[in-house]
């Protein structure tokens, strides 16, 4: 197994070394799936961190440097890429392509604001006449 890289492509790093990955890294927490490029299912994956260009990730998949995957994004869709390291059950990807890392963070599901808990709805005063 081969380890291109030792530094996690979207661990954020100081300001100096940011420019050498050139993408903004987010942290989050969201499960996720990954498909092989024929689109079956390798397992799941937790992402740590997410940028236009790549992602860092937890996986039990057995995955190697330089293996093609797909990986299934809430909010962005299916996203292709390369495996560029992997670190134990950790695993970096450079996407084929950029993506919007925000649409990831978007609430799932069209939600009005009626259909929430009372304590998250807005609350409406009407106008009390004055005598």
């Amino acid at each position: 197994m081969a380890e291109s890289d030792p530094t996690p492509i979207l661990h954020s790093d100081a300001p100096d070394k940011a420019s050498k990955r050139g993408a903004k890294r987010d942290s989050l927490f969201l499960l996720t799936t990954l498909l092989d490029e024929a689109g079956q299912p390798l397992g799941k994956a937790r992402v740590r961190n997410l940028s236009e260009t790549g992602l860092m990730a937890d996986c039990d998949s057995h995955l190697r440097d330089g293996d093609r995957l797909v990986v299934r994004l809430r909010g962005v869709g299916d996203v292709a890429g390369r495996v560029t390291w992997v670190r134990g059950d950790r695993i970096g990807m450079a996407f084929d392509g950029s993506i919007d890392p925000r649409a990831a963070r978007k609430p799932v599901g069209a939600r009005s604001a009626e259909s929430g808990p009372p304590f998250l709805r807005k609350l409406v005063r009407k106008a009390t006449p004055t005598p």
